[in-house]
């Protein structure tokens, strides 16, 4: 398996998460965004702990196989840097996001979540090493500035970033811990069973949200209609699209994976105008050519 299967895991990636703010704006109407993100982190958790001890887990770990060397044992320092990667990025990132989410406008949060690819990016460029072509630069370019258009359809007029300033800082800081969050994994990618670190991931996660959940006393109504909602997004938008980051990290990198990974603001509008029938406009089309020729351009030896 070469390094061409570290892109599409990450469009994977992509792909399965874009589909979930579709899934997860049918739920928001009902169901409080903190015990949302509580549940379908813990039972990302859950499900991949159940193919971990099914015959499937062999099967994928070995479809998972690269010439890249991986570790077997996963070691006390790697429980370390674990613990970090849940608080950064299963836990302080979608709880500041969530309330920042409240405190601004919907078009400031899905511009503004862009960010995560420039972060992701800087860190693995500054902390990490990383490098690439001048062409791959190039098509990051294209990607994050086709994200800003897929997001805000070029509406930058609607944008009011001094209402709900605190708002909009918090999804920064979101975005700044998802970034950590996606370069410490970089170091847990080497491990052989991802299926493993992904699963204590997303349950720890999902437990410490339910836990401060409770603890701020909010309300924990699940009306059973929205059962497969969470239960689709948990497994394959979070589990699944976290598992073929891992991968991809192990591949390609933080960086090329973080900016590809940015194309799910592409998926989720597309999905978002299929289902909900929601506009898709000319802008973003052409926003989302930009976008897959960045990628393409990534990809190109």
């Amino acid at each position: 398996m070469t390094h061409h299967w570290g892109y599409v895991g990450a469009i994977t990636a992509a792909v399965l998460f874009g589909v979930s703010s579709t899934l997860n704006k049918i739920v928001l109407s009902d169901v409080n965004p903190v015990l949302t993100a509580g549940l379908i982190y813990l039972i990302a958790g859950v499900a991949l702990f159940a193919v971990r001890l099914s015959p499937l887990n062999r099967r994928i770990l070995h479809l998972l196989e690269t010439p890249t060397e991986t570790e077997r044992e996963i070691r006390r320092k790697d429980y370390a840097i674990l613990a970090l990667v849940i608080l950064s990025g299963s836990f302080i990132a979608p709880f500041l996001f969530m309330h920042g989410l409240n405190e601004t406008t919907a078009v400031n949060t899905s511009l503004l979540l862009n960010t995560e690819a420039v972060f992701t990016a800087f860190i693995a460029l500054a902390f990490l090493g990383e490098r690439a072509a001048r062409k791959d630069y190039l098509g990051m370019a294209l990607v994050v500035v086709g994200a800003v258009f897929v997001t805000t359809s070029g509406e930058f007029g609607d944008l009011r970033m001094t209402e709900g300033l605190f708002g909009s800082l918090l999804v920064v800081a979101a975005c700044l811990f998802w970034g950590l969050d996606n370069n410490l994994s970089k170091f847990l990618s080497v491990k052989r069973d991802i299926i493993l670190i992904t699963a204590l991931k997303c349950s720890s996660g999902g437990a410490l949200l339910l836990a401060l959940s409770a603890l701020m006393g909010m309300p924990f109504y699940l009306p059973l209609w929205s059962l497969p909602y969470i239960f689709t997004v948990g497994a394959f938008s979070i589990g699944f699209s976290i598992m073929f980051f891992l991968f991809a990290l192990r591949e390609i990198g933080a960086m090329k994976t973080g900016v590809i990974f940015s194309s799910s603001s592409l998926i989720g509008a597309v999905f978002a105008f299929a289902v909900l029938s929601e506009p898709f406009t000319a802008v973003q089309a052409l926003a989302g050519i930009a976008m897959l020729s960045g990628i393409y351009m990534l990809y190109m030896e």
